[in-house]
């Protein structure tokens, strides 16, 4: 199917990207966005700008619980703009309605790859990620594996799964064709 096709069989829609951090939905977001040219908005950088402050700040001073908040009223709103290709938090689907409103929004993606390739890719993140901070690469399999259990079942209610590793745009294509 042309990108113009794909573009046609989705009117009105945006694409969620959602998965564990680390799992490569920003990356997959900005490719997919260029082939669709539509937007790529990033949820975590719209949080951080609408608040002025950096993740790591806004759970300093809230707690995840005031985080997740502002999480939820930024999602809804970037939503309100025109088609766009959004990546999502790891943790956004999993609270209050999210995932049920990211479903009736667009199309969810889950991007699911294995826990080790999820471990590799944290255990370097030049990112400041407070959920993980200071943990070694066992204790962060662990998290991984804990925290996966918890998400499963809203990341598993997205409308299309794609399980791998270095997933491509192309591939993503190809699964919302299906």
């Amino acid at each position: 199917m042309s990108t113009e096709n794909l573009k046609q069989s989705f009117p009105a829609k945006k694409i969620f990207l959602i998965g564990f951090m680390g799992c490569g939905k920003s990356k997959l977001g900005k490719a997919i966005a260029a082939k669709l040219d539509l937007p790529f908005l990033d949820l975590d950088d719209l949080v951080e700008a609408k608040n002025q402050m950096s993740i790591p700040e806004i759970f300093a001073a809230f707690g995840e619980q005031g985080f997740r908040e502002r999480e939820k009223q930024t999602l809804q709103e970037a939503a309100i703009a025109n088609d766009a290709i959004i990546a999502t938090g790891g943790g956004a689907p999993c609270f209050f309605d999210n995932m049920d409103w990211m479903n009736k929004n667009g199309i969810t993606i889950f991007i699911d790859p294995p826990v080790e390739i999820l471990a590799e890719r944290l255990i370097n993140a030049r990112v400041e990620r407070p959920l993980i901070k200071g943990k070694s690469f066992e204790e962060l399999m662990v998290f991984i594996e804990n925290k996966l259990e918890e998400r499963k079942p809203f990341y598993n209610q997205a409308q299309v799964i794609l399980k791998g590793v270095d997933l491509s745009a192309d591939d993503l294509l190809e699964a919302l064709e299906d």
